[in-house]
């Protein structure tokens, strides 16, 4: 085959790979989110973990509600981080198959399907999670207004 007979395949193939590759750009997108809001809550524990020697039995009381706290959000946002990575590497596997079908003339668009489903799965359980961190987050949150208005 000339690589001018070939042409309408490869513009073909890549015309199947658009959809997915902006899907996979917006699940970077909300992984670049994911990845900010673990290492903030990371970096929270390690300042309890850095200020425990100097604080007082009143202090490690509170501290120990909002660690346990930042556990919880921890273990939420690492499976939203798992869940998307999986959605990803999924779309991965999807173009790859897209490409396959159009150049060897494989008929994958079973595979194809079956795998955007999954991603969809893995997306929804990777908002889910994202989204319960973030109620968490919400919920656990402690403003003394109170303070404030003297």
């Amino acid at each position: 085959m000339s690589p001018l007979d070939s042409m309408p395949l490869i513009s073909h193939a890549i015309q199947l790979a658009i959809a997915p590759v902006f899907l996979l750009t917006g699940i970077a997108a909300l992984l670049g989110v994911m990845a900010t809001r673990l290492a903030r809550i990371i970096d929270r524990a390690r300042y309890y973990e850095q200020s425990w020697d100097r604080m007082d039995e009143s202090a490690r009381a509170t501290a120990r509600v909002e660690l346990a706290d930042l556990e919880r959000r921890r273990h939420l946002a690492s499976w939203a981080i798992n869940f998307c990575t999986s959605a990803a590497l999924l779309v991965c596997i999807v173009i790859s198959a897209l490409f396959v079908e159009a150049f060897f003339h494989a008929d994958l668009k079973w595979l194809a399907g079956a795998l955007f489903v999954g991603v969809m799965i893995a997306l929804i359980g990777g908002l889910a999670c994202f989204l319960r961190e973030v109620y968490v987050a919400t919920h656990t949150v402690r403003i003394l207004s109170a303070k404030f208005r003297q």
